[in-house]
């Protein structure tokens, strides 16, 4: 597996790298001017967040991060939060604020990956300052414009990071490169629906939450692809529900076809499940769907961490 790595997308635009995307392993980035520098998402563990501020450092000769911005609640994104500068001011969407600080992932891991997860971080760092619909931030004169799609996607409260003068989006996990996309602690419709979303963006250059950076032009392909992947968990839960089946059930018929050989594939149990729950108007039992995407695995999930 390639090495993390900084990549300068545009200039005093930079997105953090980590192959090959797949669980734990996100991307982030930092916009900067020289002096002025606010960062997109952290990473999982102590040692990745490390590498990654080390290059932010790097490549802003050392200027203070003034402002983090969290794309989502999940740790992958977040949880490098807490070694961030005291004075650092960390900014996310409302109802990521409240999901993180109702985490409890860092502190009391399930034994759901292989290798277990090494955090060596000991407390969660949530934003201070959150907003509804929208918030632009400036690194100097360069406007970073946050962005909530009005629903939940991914997760209740997903953001985007656009900065139009350089025509740069970070996607969160709205989008994955190569990898299953994962929907199970937001909503289907949602993401069906972030898809337009995220079509009416006039980006050249797109960073999404894991996998390889995108150039504008192959962007649409890959919206149509996630389009198809929810299409595809939508009518095998219909399918499965007619037939009375469980996720688990409807998941080991489904052919994942042109996905099946994605890193991650046994997300479709997870997003199933949350299918399921939309579709029957109930609650989603997280720790059952964990199980049942280890069952369809054949054991503990690939961690690379």
């Amino acid at each position: 597996m390639s090495e993390p790595a900084l990549h300068e997308v545009a200039p005093g635009v930079h997105a953090w790298v980590q192959p090959d995307g797949s669980w734990w392993l996100n991307n982030a980035g930092v916009i900067h001017d020289g002096s002025s520098v606010i960062v997109v998402d952290t990473c999982a563990t102590r040692r990745r967040t490390t590498l990654f501020l080390d290059a932010v450092a790097a490549a802003t000769n050392g200027a203070s991060i003034d402002l983090a911005v969290n794309t989502h609640l999940h740790g992958d994104h977040t949880y490098g939060n807490a070694l961030l500068p005291a004075s650092t001011t960390i900014v996310s969407q409302t109802k990521t604020r409240e999901g993180l600080l109702a985490d409890f992932i860092l502190k009391h891991t399930p034994p759901v990956w292989d290798p277990a997860p090494n955090w060596e971080i000991a407390d969660i760092r949530a934003a201070t300052v959150t907003f509804d619909s929208s918030l632009t931030l400036y690194a100097g004169g360069t406007a970073v414009m946050l962005e909530h799609p009005g629903y939940s996607a991914h997760t209740p409260g997903d953001a985007v990071a656009w900065v139009p003068s350089a025509q740069v989006l970070f996607t969160g996990d709205l989008i994955f490169n190569q990898v299953t996309p994962l929907i199970f602690m937001g909503s289907l419709t949602g993401a069906q629906r972030s898809i337009e979303w995220l079509r009416t963006f006039e980006a050249s250059h797109i960073v999404p939450g894991h996998g390889p950076l995108l150039a504008g032009a192959d962007f649409t392909q890959v919206l149509d692809a996630h389009a198809r992947y929810y299409k595809l968990v939508q009518a095998t839960a219909a399918a499965g529900l007619d037939r009375g089946w469980t996720p688990l059930d409807a998941a080991r018929d489904c052919d994942l076809g042109e996905f099946a050989s994605l890193p991650d594939a046994e997300r479709i149990v997870l997003n199933l499940h949350r299918a399921y729950a939309e579709a029957t108007n109930t609650e989603m039992n997280l720790l059952a769907a964990m199980t049942d995407a280890m069952t369809y695995n054949g054991g503990p999930l690939h961690c690379a961490l």
